[in-house]
């Protein structure tokens, strides 16, 4: 009897850990470890490999139009030189990224994930909130998107602020490289969802301390197998990596 009673313990422990909710994937600018990063190719292939979200990074061109890109200087992805932020439209449509892509502009993006699956929107440079905000809105009132399929996030807390300013119901996440528990203030400040840590300043202590506050934690940039797995002991709510294949 008392054997019966020990299995049948042992068995309803194991099916709470198996009903464990497994993280969201979260495809890095993509899928970058597949196609080069930001591109309508690598966006399509994260989608093909099942991710539950895409985060892309946008900047502010000179002639106004936000455009999906990393980096602030074009020349370690492109075969042209300066700060993207200096480019008009027409001219950056001449750009050729790796692999023989265009930059994309944020509307490209939309349309090509059709509200498919959630969109991490990191805000890279200055002055980003306000359009980022009214395209967002068009796409929610006349495309049919889902308002809880946006999420912003960025390193610039004032452009947080900034966008909150504008939307006070988009969600918002708080990315940090530092330890992470310091962006909680800032994560109440902005009634964020979540607080977006460097995985490797992330440990289980700090990860209850920020669930603790209310927040939700998605990680950046996890790409290998033990290093996923180590946030998945963590309970981390999503991952964000170049290779969303190996997370799930």
């Amino acid at each position: 009897m008392l054997k019966r009673i020990a299995l049948a313990f042992i068995c309803i422990t194991l099916a709470s850990c198996n009903m464990k909710e497994e993280p969201l994937v979260i495809g890095h600018r993509g899928a970058m470890g597949h196609e080069t990063e930001n591109t309508l190719p690598s966006i399509q292939k994260a989608m093909d490999l099942g991710v539950d979200m895409i985060e892309i990074d946008v900047f502010k061109i000179k002639s106004g139009e936000i455009v999906v890109f990393h980096d602030d200087q074009l020349d370690r992805l492109t075969n042209a030189p300066g700060n993207i932020e200096d480019y008009y439209i027409v001219d950056l449509m001449q750009v050729i990224v790796e692999g023989g892509h265009k930059i994309p502009m944020l509307q490209d993006v939309l349309k090509l994930i059709d509200n498919k699956v959630a969109l991490n929107i990191e805000l890279k440079g200055a002055g980003t909130a306000d359009k980022v905000n009214h395209i967002m809105n068009y796409y929610i009132e006349q495309r049919n998107w889902s308002a809880e399929n946006f999420i912003i996030s960025s390193f610039n807390w004032d452009e947080l602020k900034e966008m909150r300013k504008h939307n006070p119901n988009v969600a918002i996440a708080v990315l940090t490289e530092e330890n992470p528990v310091d962006a909680i203030p800032v994560a109440k400040e902005l009634n964020a969802v979540a607080i977006n840590p460097y995985f490797k300043n992330l440990d289980l202590e700090k990860a209850n301390e920020i669930r603790d506050a209310g927040f939700k934690i998605y990680t950046w940039t996890v790409n290998e197998p033990a290093d996923i797995d180590s946030m998945k002991r963590i309970g981390v709510d999503g991952i964000i990596t170049n290779f969303p294949e190996r997370v799930k």
